[in-house]
């Protein structure tokens, strides 16, 4: 058990946004143990500030539920999870876009949509009165658009080159993503002290990269 052993623990994601939330963080002032090399996935000293290591769609989880007091996470994760956190900044780094995506040659109607984002693809659907099958997938998305398997996928796009390149067209872009921070609520009124500071810093932050 991890809950009350360290100041303040913050759930971070494997990969890109692992390294640009903790530059974020420690540019925000806090005294972070290091992770690169360290096999282990908790990262600290007791009474001092921890780092999980989690892949990214257990960050909202971890926050939620209150093992981890903090953390950084993309939007498109968020909107996935349904998890009730508080997203007090936008860190403006990971930027990205959730769409809808087609091969140029399928112009029917859409029935079946292929994506890793289910449950927020599914909420777009209800929202617009659009009556098709959800398939999740956890590998290419783009090739069930390539192979037929669906009319239509929902993924997460970046530069769109990847897309352009396989063939497939960006139809409408559904959400904006990038990463943010994400806090627990009860952790908030508990240890306002250290996450109050951390936000407003984190605040003048992502203004600072918004102008410049």
């Amino acid at each position: 058990m991890i809950r009350g052993k360290y100041a303040l623990t913050l759930a971070l994601p494997k990969g890109r946004n692992l390294k640009d939330g903790y530059a974020a963080l420690q540019r925000a002032g806090l005294e972070l143990p290091p992770v690169e090399g360290e096999r282990t996935m908790i990262h600290g000293q007791e009474g001092k500030v921890a780092i999980l290591e989690l892949r990214n769609a257990d960050v909202p989880l971890y926050v939620d539920l209150g093992i981890a007091d903090a953390g950084v996470v993309g939007k498109d994760v968020l909107l996935e999870s349904g998890r009730d956190v508080y997203e007090p900044v936008d860190l403006r780094t990971g930027v990205c876009r959730l769409s809808l995506i087609r091969h140029p040659d399928s112009t029917g109607p859409i029935r079946r949509i292929a994506t890793k984002y289910p449950n927020f693809t599914g909420r777009v659907l209800r929202e617009r009165g659009w009556v098709a099958d959800v398939l999740e997938l956890s590998g290419n998305v783009e090739l069930a658009a390539l192979t037929g398997l669906a009319d239509a996928v929902v993924d997460v796009v970046q530069t769109g080159a990847s897309i352009r390149a396989a063939g497939l067209k960006e139809v409408e872009v559904l959400a904006h993503s990038s990463a943010r921070l994400i806090v627990n609520r009860q952790a908030l009124k508990l240890k306002s002290d250290l996450l109050r500071p951390l936000i407003e810093r984190l605040r003048q932050q992502s203004q600072a990269l918004a102008e410049g």
